[in-house]
């Protein structure tokens, strides 16, 4: 793509406003404990390596929409694991086990999560079981196993390595580190997110700018449920929260629209594989039902593409690498500035700051330089 010109013709695929949206702290911080929050940063930020990731300024994409500022969260550095996930857990999996050496932990994952919980796992000197669908790449199988745990394949989709996860570990007395929630699983998933919210913590040092619209990504919601508690916790405003997904697993969408947790049939999965979830997590559900503004789906036309861009120095003066999941805020952000009526709907003007979470780098190398070859066509 040699110029900005074609991103005229992006488009976003359902824009829903959320009319029972009512943003209050104290209810985000009764389903997310602020002690919680405050714990998982002085936790994380005392690890080996820690410091904070880039937050990267989009300055092309930005005067190309006309917007005031596009900032990026790149997760790409996070440790050295690539993603978000290396907040949530592996942090999970240091505090429920206490110290403990003779406990098994064990986790069901679409990728990133699975490499977090096995890493924290190897950084106790733990023994982990990871299962994964059979639509979890190889090279993610194998991005897991350098950190010591045992890969489980199960047939079917992540939702199957679930069940299967949860069978062998209460038969086994395995500790489940999941970041799914349910009306008897909370706390694990409430340490996961409080991991999360550390992003938020790093960007209210890192600019003095107010952000007036955060774009964030929902498989099940654990990400942007993090973000809105770091928002709670940490802004001193309140911006619109945006919440985007896969038009083939818009769950957080369908539930939104449906004022209750939708499980939903996902006939086609999507390149967005970390994404491409049928059901809520019910933490997330509780609180993004009053504290997103909009819910937002995007097809997967446009992800190699902007993968390409971000690393081609399109959209910022800086590469960034991006992978799959780390492109939906941008395509939603285009195709929502390319249509008039939105753009008026969620205020996004010469005035506007915008925070994207770049929320993975090249986690599935293999992936990426086939998104990388075919965005650049």
């Amino acid at each position: 793509m040699k110029s900005l010109k074609n991103l005229k013709s992006w488009k976003y695929k359902k824009l829903l406003k959320n009319n029972r949206y009512n943003f209050k702290r104290s209810y985000v911080l009764k389903h997310l404990p602020p002690a919680l929050i405050t714990n998982a940063y002085k936790s994380i930020s005392s690890w080996k390596n820690y410091k904070a990731t880039p937050l990267l300024s989009l300055d092309k994409l930005k005067k190309n929409l006309k917007l005031n500022n596009i900032f990026y969260k790149d997760e790409s550095k996070r440790f050295h694991l690539k993603s978000f996930k290396a907040l949530g857990g592996a942090y999970a999996v240091e505090r429920i086990s206490k110290g403990k050496k003779n406990i098994i932990i064990s986790s069901a994952t679409a990728g990133n999560h699975g490499r977090s919980v096995a890493w924290g796992a190897k950084r106790l000197n733990l023994k982990c079981k990871i299962f994964v669908s059979q639509y979890v790449s190889q090279t993610r199988v194998r991005e897991i196993e350098k950190f010591g745990a045992e890969v489980i394949r199960v047939k079917g989709n992540y939702e199957n390595s679930l069940e299967e996860c949860k069978r062998l570990s209460k038969k086994n007395n395995w500790q489940i580190v999941q970041d799914v929630s349910t009306k008897n699983y909370k706390y694990v998933p409430q340490l996961t997110m409080a991991g999360y919210s550390i992003m938020i913590k790093e960007i209210s040092k890192q600019t003095n700018h107010y952000i007036t619209h955060i774009f964030v990504q929902a498989g099940v919601g654990g990400l942007a449920a993090g973000v809105v508690a770091g928002v709670a916790k940490y802004f001193k405003r309140i911006p619109r929260i945006i919440v985007v997904e896969p038009d083939r697993a818009d769950c957080v969408l369908q539930s939104v629209k449906a004022n209750k947790m939708k499980k939903i049939r996902i006939k086609k999965e999507s390149i967005m594989g970390g994404m491409s979830c049928n059901e809520m997590s019910l933490v997330p559900w509780q609180i993004l039902k009053k504290t997103s503004n909009y819910c937002v789906s995007v097809t997967d036309n446009n992800v190699a593409k902007t993968t390409a861009m971000l690393k081609d120095r399109k959209l910022s003066r800086v590469s960034i690498i991006g992978g799959e999941c780390a492109t939906p805020g941008v395509i939603a952000l285009i195709g929502l500035a390319n249509n008039l009526k939105a753009r008026k709907s969620l205020n996004l003007n010469e005035d506007s700051n915008i925070l994207v979470i770049g929320c993975e780098g090249n986690a599935d190398v293999k992936l990426y330089k086939q998104l990388l070859s075919k965005g650049r066509k």
